[in-house]
């Protein structure tokens, strides 16, 4: 049914990630992914999908050196491990508060969402809820994965048809897969459309993993900023909420690209490993 075209992990939330030819992939997750955040005073979480506090993390990259330590690389160039304290400092100016870089996931962890204009980018009771903060921005808060930096899945895959799809609904956006931060780009052949949404509840067999889909992705506003080369662009999800808004849970019908998947079998994956899909049991 497809390939894995791509694979990505991010080792520190919110910012820039690295590609990579293979990958362990743990019982959670992709190894080296998301095991660090940014966390300011408040206890919140740094995330971009509140741009205006946090959108300066998508201008820094983290990655593992040959060492296996994980640097970040400010917009400047510089690079710092993540355990020189010179790397908070940084953080700090770029953001413009006291902010600090940890793998300890906090107890009472919180995460701040924008609440787009367009609809299907939040549930309506979520919109209903929202508050307006200090940036000037109408923002929910809700929790990680506990116990994790994630959002909710374990590990996020996109296919090359939704993104062949959606440049069709609005040519004059550039879908490069990185904007929507997956951790594999799977690569359905041929055809277009959304493949993924027939796949909820069943097992992907990729490499040497076994997954299951969980959920389709909701999409945030994250698609629309800038990521390194790629320009700021807010069509991008207003031509996804126009184009695929489908339920989710019981949330309502939201703007969807993408699935999230729990793994079941960890196991090592390459870019080129062939995928199988085997029905829910």
């Amino acid at each position: 049914m497809g390939t894995v075209a791509a694979l990505y992990r991010y080792p520190v939330k919110s910012m820039l990630g690295e590609a990579v030819i293979a990958v362990t992939v743990t019982e959670n997750g992709l190894s080296g992914d998301r095991i660090y955040a940014v966390l300011d005073e408040t206890g919140a979480v740094g995330s971009a999908k509140h741009p205006r506090k946090w959108g300066a993390l998508l201008r820094c990259r983290s990655r593992f050196d040959d060492s296996g330590m994980v640097r970040v690389v400010l917009p400047d160039g510089t690079a710092l491990p993540v355990e020189d304290p010179d790397l908070d400092v940084e953080l700090s100016k770029l953001l413009g508060r006291q902010v600090s870089i940890s793998a300890v996931v906090p107890e009472h962890s919180r995460l701040e969402r924008a609440v787009p204009e367009y609809e299907g980018g939040v549930p309506e009771t979520v919109r209903e809820s929202a508050v307006v903060d200090s940036t000037g921005a109408s923002i929910t808060s809700g929790g990680v994965a506990p116990g994790t930096f994630f959002d909710f899945g374990q590990v996020h895959l996109v296919t090359t048809a939704s993104l062949a799809r959606m440049r069709t609904v609005y040519p004059a956006g550039d879908f490069d897969a990185r904007r929507f931060r997956p951790n594999l780009v799977v690569d359905t052949d041929s055809g277009t459309g959304f493949p993924e949404d027939a796949w909820l509840g069943s097992r992907l067999r990729v490499g040497e993993a076994l997954f299951r889909v969980v959920v389709p992705t909701p999409r945030c506003v994250i698609p629309t900023l800038g990521h390194d080369e790629l320009p700021p662009d807010p069509g991008i999800m207003r031509a996804v909420a126009r184009e695929h808004r489908i339920p989710v849970f019981d949330l309502g019908r939201l703007s969807c690209l993408g699935v999230y998947l729990d793994v079941l079998e960890a196991g090592t994956v390459r870019v080129g490993d062939v995928i199988t899909l085997q029905e829910a049991a």
